[in-house]
């Protein structure tokens, strides 16, 4: 079957019309398709990012790189980063190759269609008017055989009566009438049988020649559109093929991203940075009730040993009310509690300065002393900081952070040096070569780096023999980890001045509180009591208070401030004043030293005439 529309077709002019338009419709609804698809693909490709963008974390954080978990995280994000990198290439092919050679290739469809359509109508044109002549000149050759027909029938008729009359003079004009009708009709003859040649010849050439070539390029026109149309969905397919190796290695990615997630090293990790290296509390003894009992019935003589006692004591401090330390940490230590202490309070638990110093204008001596005594505790509160041997830390965390900058100081340590070495080469090329340089210039800078590797190294030292002091305080623990609880046992066994010099014994590194909070600077306690000496004999008329119970001590405390008192684990002390919702108790040491400790670090037992025997920790 032939399939060309030149003989096919060749009367169907205004269907292929209908049908090349659809097409060029259709041609431009899929170029609308492509351009919304790689809108949607640039839109999606943005989201992805802007999501990723999101959930990825603003600043490189320790605790974000240590986790494996954190790191699956992370490498899933970069992943989708370079998928929607992959979908943005996929939105420009499809907006470069596809839509826009189609729109372009559009408007040069709809200029050729028109040309095309524009020679065919004038064939039809020309061949419609080929008819008309025909048939007017057909019409004509009709009227003037029936005028010829109707003057020869007068003419015979008007002979026969002139026969009968013997008239000649009508009969000859009748002829000559008939005659010149007849020679009309004749010429509309001749006229008709070219008209009727002219347009079987006209008729021939456009149904044959014309219409067959007009309609082969309309033809070839659509099969192009069509090829067209083939080759955009081919490379629609392709641009998607293309991007599927760089997807498919993404989605691989995570896959490894996923597996490599470790839960195992992720627990130890948590060990790695939380632990303290403290010890667990030992065992609860027994409190002897009795000894109450003994103290009540025998008051004369706690009264003369309390005489004797402040004979023989130096000071006694009268620690009012207001003059209470800041409130404690929290009732249970953790380590994740490490950063806040009682020497860093929140600025709501502390007493302006300026309302001390207004209450000491403005009350009496003895109110004045309380005043200068709170006002002396608020400065050494704003003046205290964080220790440079990191002895605020627990032994574990201490260790990790002065490893930590020892490394850092070594690295640094490096590039001082690489960068002597480099100006030491170039001070050399300059001395052998002086038209590139002075090597004089470089002396200031060499000298620079001298000091900065001096300072450097002097920093190393200092850090070194703190992690090996730390070392020791952590192998220290360790040992009495493995040998039990013996040395708990002898510290509560042997209260009051023993424990203290127990407390003075231990290294900075060993006297920290369970979550790592408190510590001693022996410095910082030399120039305390340099700072109140000059308090020291304006308290000694006060009397001291009754003691209302007893307490033990259930971890190690050092106070640095002044009215807190520093004890050791499973110390007896004696209970002057119970906490007043401020998390503080006042005790008693051998009735020569006074003051406040945290009451979640001690077990607290009231006398029976007090309290009701009631006991809290």
């Amino acid at each position: 079957m032939s399939c060309n529309w030149g003989t096919e077709l060749w009367d169907q002019f205004e269907s292929l019309e209908k049908h090349t338009s659809w097409g060029i419709d259709f041609l431009e609804r899929y170029t609308k398709f492509a351009k919304e698809r790689a809108d949607i693909e640039l839109s999606y490709a943005k989201q992805i990012r802007s999501l990723s963008k999101k959930y990825h974390p603003k600043r490189s954080r320790e605790e974000e790189s240590r986790y494996t978990w954190c790191l699956a995280f992370a490498a899933t994000l970069q992943q989708l980063n370079e998928l929607a990198a992959q979908r943005e290439d996929l939105a420009e092919n499809l907006s470069s190759q596809i839509v826009y050679d189609l729109t372009r290739y559009t408007q040069e469809l709809k200029a050729e269609r028109k040309t095309h359509f524009q020679d065919g109508r004038r064939a039809q044109q020309h061949i419609e008017n080929s008819w008309k002549q025909l048939e007017s000149s057909k019409r004509r050759f009709e009227r003037d055989c029936k005028e010829a027909e109707r003057a020869q029938h007068i003419s015979d008729r008007i002979d026969v009566d002139n026969k009968m009359d013997g008239e000649k003079r009508c009969s000859l004009k009748a002829r000559q009438t008939a005659q010149q009708k007849q020679q009309a009709a004749e010429d509309s003859r001749k006229e008709y049988v070219a008209s009727l040649n002219q347009f079987n010849q006209d008729q021939q050439q456009h149904y044959h020649t014309l219409v067959p070539v007009i309609y082969q390029r309309i033809q070839d026109m659509e099969e192009r559109r069509i090829e067209r149309i083939s080759e955009a969905m081919r490379l629609s397919a392709e641009a998607e093929r293309k991007v599927l190796p760089v997807v498919s290695r993404c989605l691989d990615a995570m896959m490894d991203a996923a597996e490599n997630i470790q839960p195992r090293k992720d627990t130890h990790h948590v060990v790695e940075v939380y632990k303290s290296g403290f010890d667990p509390p030992g065992d609860i003894e027994f409190q002897d009730y009795s000894a109450n009992m003994r103290r009540s019935i025998s008051e004369s003589s706690y009264l003369d040993n309390r005489a004797e006692g402040r004979r023989h004591s130096r000071k006694l401090w009268p620690f009012l009310r207001k003059n209470k330390p800041p409130p404690p940490p929290p009732t249970s230590p953790s380590p994740g509690d490490m950063d806040s202490s009682p020497q860093s309070p929140p600025p709501s638990a502390r007493e302006p300065i300026t309302q001390r110093l207004s209450d000491l204008m403005s009350s009496g001596s003895r109110t004045r002393k309380q005043c200068l005594r709170s006002l002396k505790r608020g400065l050494s509160l704003k003046l205290g900081s964080s220790p440079a041997d990191c002895s605020h830390l627990p032994p574990e965390q201490r260790r990790k952070k002065l490893q930590s900058r020892i490394n850092n100081i070594n690295q640094e340590i490096q590039r001082e040096r690489e960068q002597r070495i480099a100006l030491l080469k170039m001070r050399e090329v300059y001395e052998q070569s002086p038209q590139m340089g002075d090597a004089g210039s470089l002396e200031p800078r060499l000298e620079e780096v001298k000091q900065n590797l001096q300072k450097l190294e002097e920093e190393l030292r200092r850090n070194q023999m703190w992690l090996s002091e730390a070392d020791s305080s952590f192998s220290d623990h360790s040992s009495r980890r493995q040998s039990g609880g013996c040395g708990l046992n002898s510290q509560a066994t042997t209260p009051g001045s023993s424990s203290l010099k127990q407390l003075e014994k231990r290294s900075p590194a060993s006297r920290e509180s369970p979550d790592g909070s408190y510590t001693e600077d022996h410095n910082a306690e030399l120039h305390f009591k340099s700072r109140s000496s000059e308090f020291d004999d304006d308290f000694d008329d006060d009397e001291p208070l009754p003691s209302i119970g007893t307490c033990k001590s259930l971890y190690p405390f050092q106070g640095q401030n002044e009215g807190t008192l520093s004890m050791v684990e499973g110390e007896l002390l004696s209970v002057v004043e119970e906490d007043k919702g401020d998390g503080w108790t006042r005790v008693r040491r051998n009735l020569e030293e006074e003051g406040y400790v945290p009451t979640s670090y001690i077990k607290v037992f009231l006398d029976s005439s007090t309290k009701g025997a009631v006991t809290y920790t």
